[in-house]
């Protein structure tokens, strides 16, 4: 199967394929730890809304993330998280130092959001 594009039919593939957790041993934890994305993607949107976040919880659920997918979170989260939170998205990206910076691609072109990254950086 390629994955030039992820689409509704081969994200979960792409995510089995480059699923490394040595502790998950059934389907329930493989699709557990999928529920990180809905998270990010909760706890995002409360930011956005609200101006609340909370760091810590995001932090944990992203470095877990990356080391159960490795680079291919980086990816499935832009598939997973609507464009309107990118800019929040790329801004943890680019504090955990995990955007690729080959290829040069869209995702340079994103801004960051400011605020946000004046509180990652206050930590």
């Amino acid at each position: 199967m390629r994955f030039d594009e992820l689409n509704e039919s081969n994200y979960i593939m792409f995510a089995i394929k480059h699923y490394e957790n040595p502790q998950a041993v059934t389907q329930e934890d493989f699709y557990d730890d999928m529920k990180r994305f809905k998270w990010i993607k909760r706890l995002l949107n409360k930011y956005k809304n609200t101006g609340e976040m909370n760091v810590p919880l995001l932090l944990n659920h992203f470095i877990i993330l990356y080391n159960i997918f490795g680079d291919a979170t980086t990816p499935l989260l832009f598939y997973r998280i609507d464009e309107e939170l990118w800019c929040i998205l790329k801004t943890f990206i680019v504090y955990l130092g995990r955007l690729p910076e080959y290829p040069i691609s869209q995702l340079h072109d994103i801004p960051v959001d400011e605020k946000c990254l004046d509180i990652l950086e206050s930590l």
